[in-house]
């Protein structure tokens, strides 16, 4: 079966760094496009980023771009979101997600959370 777990949720201060990892397994990593979208209390989830299946095209949300990298090892079945530059704003809980044959699948989230 899909599963996606992703790690490395973290409390930072403002300005930090971190980096999100989504290991997948139960199915074939490296023929699907991978995302990660960001979900807070109350709101709606938000499309964060989106990796095609190769690596060759990123996709980013106004909000992060210039700030948050995705990539992927084909190789490890893992998919990345490097964030930088952290604003109080972009505290939430992180999901990886996949669409495969028109299912979304969603990892149990990471709670990042930007505070001084």
């Amino acid at each position: 079966q899909v599963q996606l777990v992703e790690f490395g949720g973290d409390l930072v201060q403002p300005g930090g760094s971190l980096r999100l990892s989504c290991a997948a397994s139960g199915f074939s990593f490296r023929s699907y496009n991978m995302n990660w979208y960001r979900q807070v209390p109350g709101k709606e989830r938000e499309f964060v980023a989106q990796i095609s299946n190769t690596g060759g095209t990123t996709n980013y949300a106004n909000v992060v771009k210039g700030r948050f990298t995705i990539s992927r090892d084909n190789a490890k079945s893992t998919a990345y979101l490097q964030m930088n530059s952290l604003k109080p704003e972009d505290t939430a809980v992180y999901y990886c997600n996949a669409r495969i044959n028109s299912v979304n699948y969603w990892g149990q989230g990471t709670q990042v959370t930007v505070s001084s």
